[in-house]
């Protein structure tokens, strides 16, 4: 993650918006709230993702320490998903951009 040495007054919310930008990594990480998921499990969680995006926004993800990869060695390849401690704390953040979306979806 870049530290910029002087910060804007909304910094804050730069560096927020920049670790979980992305046209997948929010549904990726409201999907993993509720536990480890495989990565074909997140695939048919949003079936709109390719195999390829999916697997850049969880890369992205997870430098960013939000996400934990764990990849078992057997064969075909076992690779699951969930949050780190830093990723479960978006939980509140992300529950109520639920709400909100699910407010206007409605007007």
């Amino acid at each position: 993650m870049k530290k910029s040495t002087k910060c804007h007054s909304a910094c804050s919310v730069e560096i927020a918006l920049d670790l979980i930008s992305g046209k997948w990594k929010g549904l990726a990480l409201y999907h993993l709230l509720s536990g480890t998921k495989r990565f074909n499990e997140l695939r048919k969680l949003i079936p709109s993702v390719t195999q390829r995006m999916l697997t850049k926004q969880l890369r992205a993800l997870e430098e960013n320490n939000l996400v934990m990869r764990t990849v078992y060695p057997v064969v075909p390849p076992k690779v699951e998903y969930k949050l780190t401690e830093l990723g479960k704390t978006l939980e509140p953040t992300l529950n109520q951009l639920k709400s909100w979306g699910e407010s206007i979806s409605q007007q």
